[in-house]
């Protein structure tokens, strides 16, 4: 027997753009499983574009991997005394953790 989900469609209104859009209840069991108390607020369209600025907007540190020694950049600013890992090093980390 399938567990009815207790979340309904909602319909909210970006802070942005002022449009209105949907959360689904899909959305919002996701949000959930995630740890996220309060809903989005910006619109789908308007979540993409504060991401893309974001991510042009990202400063990139030059750092050597701790585990390989490869020069790599990353896109923050290390903490003294922490270890930092090349993408190549970083993806199989997070790949081996997963398995």
């Amino acid at each position: 027997m399938q567990s009815q989900s207790t979340f309904q469609d909602q319909t909210l209104t970006c802070r942005d753009c002022g449009k209105q859009f949907v959360w689904t209840a899909g959305e919002q069991e996701f949000y959930k499983q995630k740890g996220f108390d309060n809903p989005p607020s910006r619109c789908p369209d308007d979540r993409t574009k504060k991401k893309e600025e974001r991510m042009q907007n990202r400063q990139m540190t030059k750092i050597t991997c701790s585990n390989c020694g490869r020069d790599d950049e990353v896109p923050f600013v290390p903490r003294k005394g922490t270890p930092v890992l090349c993408r190549e090093c970083f993806a199989n980390k997070r790949q081996t953790q997963a398995a």
